[in-house]
């Protein structure tokens, strides 16, 4: 869940003015940047997650404006998915490949009207700030990140999620990757609906000086404060990948299973060669699944096996304390052979047992 960098890693906004009050939660390094670990109880945290509105920080998150007249045509040839097709106020997740296909980065490319966004997060953002940057050659383009100390995201997330927004008088956004702006007490707030397989997941983008209300008004409106940890938790039970955790730069996209951050018509991108070569005359021989486990927690790295062969390896895993008793998923590479046969892969020993998921579970 974490990534140990060469320096310490700074606060998120919402870390800062939470650690300066009485009840001081206790930070963790979560995708760059120290953020609360817990600020509930973890089953209070898994049950607003689950079943009603998680708001947690996103404080981890940085945003970069694009600009200059070759914009479009220059983002559209860096990233995996659709740039100039993205419509009015919605967005498009994304691989940034290199020219043998393997995967440097991911990030979300916003659109509002001709305006370009991208958001990175903080662990990824000064190797991806380069790689984008070394392929700005005769374009005019022009990456301008955001002024870390004017604003600031907080999540809300659950079933509940749309509800809690109501209440509050904001707009919730249907569909997942649109987006929204809005004025609240005086704040111009950017509400946008990010991709989720079992919850809403809302991003709501503020002022600095609006976090300590929107903050207050979350929990007043019905939102559980949730820390990072229960938070990653969810992400591996909606078997959703994370960059640096799941997906490494040896990895080919059509190995991560992730074809939402594929677009196959528009058009030359960096990598694309190596993709359309992928689809077009043979498959990769590994996946990444999501798997329910039946037995101990494994360590991240531990071997699966079938039929005492090796046939993949963990990269994520979760216990979640549900109301109906607690359950384990993971996410691992595994091999193609193993996923034809369908059966229950070993771990640990044999002290567990593995299950391929089809789709996400209902929790």
């Amino acid at each position: 869940m974490t990534e140990n960098l060469a320096v310490s890693a700074p606060c998120t906004p919402l870390a800062t003015q939470l650690t300066s009050g009485a009840n001081k939660p206790q930070l963790i390094e979560f995708r760059g940047a120290m953020t609360p670990q817990h600020l509930d109880a973890p089953t209070q945290e898994t049950a607003a997650l689950t079943r009603g509105a998680a708001a947690h920080d996103l404080g981890w998150m940085r945003r970069v404006t694009v600009r200059g007249e070759d914009r479009f045509r220059w983002l559209s040839g860096m990233v995996t998915n659709t740039v100039n097709d993205i419509p009015e106020n919605s967005g498009a997740w994304n691989l940034v490949l290199n020219a043998q296909g393997r995967i440097q980065g991911d990030l979300t490319v916003w659109r509002n009207g001709e305006s370009l966004e991208l958001e990175i997060a903080a662990n990824q953002f000064e190797k991806l700030m380069a790689h984008l940057d070394h392929f700005i050659i005769m374009d005019d383009v022009e990456l301008i990140p955001n002024d870390l100390a004017a604003d600031t995201a907080v999540g809300l997330t659950g079933p509940k999620a749309a509800e809690v927004l109501s209440r509050m008088g904001l707009p919730a956004p249907v569909e997942a990757m649109t987006g929204v702006r809005c004025e609240w007490n005086g704040f111009d707030l950017v509400i946008r609906r990010n991709f989720g397989t079992l919850a809403q997941h809302f991003e709501i983008r503020t002022p600095i000086a609006g976090l300590p209300l929107l903050w207050r008004a979350l929990s007043t409106a019905g939102a559980i404060a949730t820390g990072a940890a229960s938070l990653d938790a969810l992400r591996t039970a909606e078997g959703i990948p994370a960059y640096g955790i799941d997906i490494a730069e040896r990895d080919l996209p059509q190995e991560t299973s992730q074809v939402r951050a594929l677009h196959f018509n528009k058009g030359c991108y960096l990598g694309q060669e190596i993709v359309e070569r992928i689809r077009s005359r043979g498959n990769v021989h590994r996946h990444l699944r999501q798997l329910e486990l039946d037995g101990p927690i494994p360590q991240l790295g531990a071997e699966l096996f079938l039929d005492n062969t090796a046939v993949g390896a963990i990269t994520s895993v979760a216990e979640l304390p549900l109301q109906s008793g607690s359950r384990r998923f993971a996410l691992a590479m595994i091999r193609s052979e193993a996923e034809l046969k369908n059966q229950p892969l070993a771990y640990s020993d044999k002290l567990g047992t593995a299950k391929i998921l089809a789709r996400p579970p209902e929790l």
